[in-house]
């Protein structure tokens, strides 16, 4: 933590912003820092951390004086963490919120999730070494980086080597392990292309293949998931990680609100959505924020939520009223029917059968009858 030093938050010249992250705890060490949780922002010079309550409280560390960093996995009660190991102190440095230090790494501890997201660009930003482009304007301006290994003893200097030896090996590591990720996204979204054109394809040849061999095909393709799984690590919280949640939904439900009639039961797309989702199970509670912001951002589908309270997602040219005309026909064409018989022919679930003929009665086409053999509608001649 002794190498941080007071800043006012702004970007000096050739820096740019690349990510931030709130809900960061710091770390001196395995000591936890003197400060609250605050967010941390990665540019394309500096790693900055600012108190989220007072924004005066802002500190900074130059990323060149990071030797590497790593990755500590979440347990019980413990949040995800970026362990980073730094170059001893120099002696020219600015003040800060500590004069010195016993631990030569300091650790970020995400409280909020997006640890991945945050360490895959800070591995970019290592990398790519933006900070040592000279900026343009004036040569005289230019940074220079300290010449620390040329003064210290042999011993220092000796450890050091070893530090920056082990560096590049795992940057190798990393290196070769995103080339195997990227590969591997690679082949998942050939795999969703495959199953979509599978799909594409068992709808135009409908009449040459049996309903067995539909069901089975079915399952194939709801097997294979969703290649890329928005989630909160990936995302990181709030707003942001929903809008992404509801686009990847708007994607994966048409297909299936379009075979059932254009409208699901909430309870069933959340369970469609978490079988397609493998280990990246969903929450109900991010689920209904989720369908929440499709009207917002103009998606094609629509949460309705009936007067009993039953939440449905629907797609946007699904009509009100042609939901009421179908109730009447059927109901008119068969004199009477319950909400059983009602979903047997339209091959809808019971609850939304219901909700569909309380609907048509709420606007005064059927009218109920209600006795000890259940609930039966009729059509109202009044």
């Amino acid at each position: 933590m002794d190498r941080f030093a007071w800043t006012n938050g702004l970007l000096e010249m050739n820096e740019t912003l690349v990510i931030q992250q709130r809900g960061v705890k710091l770390y001196d060490g395995d000591d936890k820092a003197k400060l609250d949780v605050g967010v941390v922002l990665l540019t394309t010079h500096r790693l900055i951390w600012r108190d989220h309550k007072n924004h005066e409280c802002c500190i900074a560390l130059s990323l060149s004086q990071i030797i590497y960093f790593e990755e500590q996995a979440a347990g019980i009660g413990k949040s995800a963490k970026i362990v980073i190991h730094l170059y001893p102190v120099t002696a020219n440095k600015e003040p800060g919120p500590y004069q010195q230090s016993k631990f030569p790494y300091i650790k970020l501890s995400f409280k909020e999730h997006g640890q991945i997201e945050f360490f895959r660009r800070l591995t970019e930003e290592m990398t790519q070494k933006r900070w040592e482009t000279p900026v343009p304007q004036t040569i005289s301006t230019l940074r220079k980086a300290p010449q620390t290994g040329k003064t210290r003893a042999v011993g220092i200097v000796g450890i050091e080597r070893k530090i920056e030896q082990k560096r590049k090996e795992t940057e190798q590591n990393i290196s070769e392990a995103f080339e195997d990720l990227s590969q591997l996204m690679v082949k998942a979204k050939e795999m969703v292309e495959l199953s979509r054109s599978i799909a594409n394809k068992i709808k135009d040849k409908h009449g040459d293949i049996t309903e067995d061999e539909t069901i089975r095909f079915k399952s194939y393709l709801l097997s294979m998931g969703i290649a890329n799984p928005v989630t909160r690590e990936t995302h990181g919280s709030g707003t942001n990680y929903h809008m992404q949640l509801a686009k990847q939904l708007g994607d994966m439900l048409l297909a299936p609100l379009e075979e059932r009639g254009g409208m699901m039961a909430l309870t069933e797309v959340y369970c469609l959505v978490n079988r397609a989702r493998g280990m990246e199970l969903l929450s109900p509670e991010d689920l209904v924020n989720a369908c929440k912001m499709f009207e917002s951002m103009q998606l094609p589908l629509r949460l309705r939520v009936f007067d009993s309270g039953v939440m449905v997602v629907q797609l946007q040219s699904h009509s009100e009223e042609e939901m009421i005309a179908s109730a009447l026909d059927n109901v008119t064409d068969k004199g009477s029917l319950t909400s059983e018989e009602f979903a047997k022919l339209l091959g809808l679930s019971v609850l939304l059968s219901k909700e569909r003929l309380l609907l048509a009665e709420k606007m005064g086409h059927l009218c109920r009858d209600d006795s000890v053999e259940g609930l039966r509608f009729y059509p109202n001649l009044f």
